[in-house]
């Protein structure tokens, strides 16, 4: 890290005098905090307690970013922003927050998306990277990206009632990375997102308040830090399990960055999610690349029905039992991604939200294959023309499971 100031003195020492009493943290180790560089990923469910906690601390520059915007149904997790926010960028937003809670701290908000062609000059300089993102092509991307670097990150995720914490460290193709604990990256759509699945607002702050904690810890050199280890939470248990981790010998070391947005996971920032328009945000954090996919609206649907378009419903069977679009042909995700879907051109997708729908569209675009995804999937056809029908018999979902939403 770098050098060392005093910071017991001044407005500074005394805004952190409960901390710097502590004594494996004392003046040299709150120093460190002001002297460091962190680059946050995401100002989302992770990234808003990740970020008010590390200004608090007194990080001396912190890196924002976020190319979303905030909206409504941010506002039960992500605790930075307020209904008048709504519509406005979230790294702005966090940045003014950020000033107001702490002016000690330097903030510089980016609002453009962290991609292949520009994560090693944007993560570069910094000290360490924490990844509060929610889709898979940016945690492969921001961790490889690390690893060029040497560059300690720590890594956080969640979902429903589940989260998990890591930090990730190549230590020149010595330590453990997220490709160790996650060497083949999923298909698209294979894991849903946050927007699909849920998530309890109060697990982010567990998890994000987690994850600032090992920042600080790898930053000032106290503590153990959660290197080597996975650390599991489960907020239905109110319990801490741990999973020991190791790096691949067999794995080569990273050396360039490479561009999964096409092939892997859900779609990030980017992607018209719910007929807004703007780009579909996943529930723990916001950063990754964009591409525009081929959509069609709940108004505009029935014509093309009419016109004989092809529907075909992606859901799992278990989300079957609130209905579907009358005369839609239900092809379950994984069946079109092993099928590759060289049938489905011209055809109009949906799921539940749009996401896994906008997933596949993606999906088959690569492979020569023009499909659109219907906008806000089957939960935006309230008030539509949409034909819908009851499920059949057979198709309600089993006790204990929950469609997505």
């Amino acid at each position: 890290m770098h050098g060392v100031s005093d910071a017991g003195d001044g407005v500074g020492g005394e805004r952190y005098t409960r901390q710097i009493r502590l004594p494996e943290l004392g003046t040299a180790g709150q120093a460190r905090l002001g002297t460091a560089r962190v680059a946050v990923i995401g100002a989302g469910g992770l990234g808003a307690p990740i970020l008010t906690y590390l200004a608090a601390a007194g990080i001396g520059r912190i890196t924002v970013f976020d190319p979303d915007v905030v909206e409504l149904t941010n506002l039960h997790r992500q605790v930075l922003f307020t209904a008048a926010d709504v519509g406005r960028p979230k790294a702005l937003v966090a940045a003014e927050r950020l000033a107001a809670l702490n002016p000690e701290v330097a903030v510089r908000p980016v609002t453009s998306a962290v991609t292949p062609q520009n994560a090693l000059e944007q993560l570069g300089g910094h000290d360490l990277v924490l990844d509060g993102s929610d889709n898979f092509p940016t945690r492969y991307l921001v961790s490889d990206a690390c690893e060029i670097l040497d560059l300690p990150l720590v890594w956080g995720s969640i979902l429903a009632f589940s989260g998990q914490v890591s930090v990730f460290w190549g230590e020149g193709g010595r330590g453990v990375t997220y490709r160790d604990v996650h060497p083949v990256p999923p298909r698209p759509g294979e894991v849903p997102s946050c927007a699909e699945a849920g998530v309890l607002g109060m697990l982010c702050g567990t998890i994000g308040a987690t994850m600032a904690m090992e920042a600080a810890k790898v930053l000032t050199g106290i503590g153990e830090p959660l290197l080597g280890r996975l650390a599991l939470y489960d907020a239905l248990r109110a319990r801490w399990d741990e999973l020991p981790l190791a790096r691949d010998p067999q794995r080569a070391p990273v050396t360039a960055i490479e561009d999964l947005e096409a092939t892997c996971g859900l779609p990030g920032p980017g992607v018209a999610e719910a007929g807004t328009g703007r780009s579909g945000e996943p529930g723990a954090g916001e950063s990754g690349g964009s591409r525009a996919v081929p959509e069609v609206t709940a108004a505009e649907l029935p014509a093309l029905m009419a016109d004989g378009v092809r529907v075909v419903d992606l859901r799992e069977s278990t989300e079957l039992g609130v209905g579907r679009i009358a005369g839609a042909e239900h092809l379950p995700l994984g069946r079109l991604l092993d099928e590759a879907g060289a049938d489905l051109d011209g055809a109009v997708l949906y799921c539940a939200s749009g996401r896994r729908s906008a997933s596949a569209v993606r999906f088959l675009a690569a492979r020569g294959i023009t499909a659109r995804s219907l906008s806000g999937g089957f939960a935006g056809l309230g008030g539509s023309e949409v034909p819908v029908e009851p499920a059949e018999p057979g198709e309600q979902a089993e006790p204990g499971e929950q469609p997505s939403p």
